[in-house]
């Protein structure tokens, strides 16, 4: 396990987790990959899509969020364009993608999430998600 205890007290608590990737297999090896890096999780909740995401998001106090950019229904991007900019009250996303292009991490960052490139560590995981737990809170 990864030494956590320069983590925000924020990280310390279980996270509700939304993991959204049209690939099973990759569901299972992102909520793994928390599980290494020693991020606590509380319940964690998987979507195929963007659409079963957001219904997931809409009825579940989801703290964090993982999501794809290209899955069926509704894409990655789509999703985070209807859930608009981060709030206090809103999860944290964190794309992680293939799609490793610098204009579209840019675009996402630009939208107020994180990102992450597919393949990765579970240290880039863990960094990752405490820069999200630790960004500052912005309004709609």
């Amino acid at each position: 396990m990864i030494d956590r205890s320069d983590a925000p007290a924020a990280a310390q608590a279980p996270l509700t987790v939304l993991v959204a990737d049209d690939s099973r297999v990759m569901r299972a090896m992102i909520i793994r990959t928390l599980r290494l890096a020693g991020i606590p999780l509380g319940a964690v909740h998987e979507a195929a899509d963007g659409e079963a995401g957001l219904g997931i998001l809409a009825s579940e106090p989801v703290t964090l969020a993982l999501v794809d950019i290209n899955m069926p229904r509704l894409s990655g991007l789509d999703m985070l364009a209807r859930l608009g900019r981060p709030t206090a009250r809103g999860p944290r996303v964190i794309v992680v993608s293939s799609d490793g292009s610098d204009a579209r991490a840019a675009q996402v960052m630009e939208m107020g999430h994180g990102f992450l490139h597919k393949p990765f560590a579970p240290e880039d995981l863990r960094d990752a998600v405490l820069r999200a737990l630790d960004a500052p809170d912005h309004d709609r």
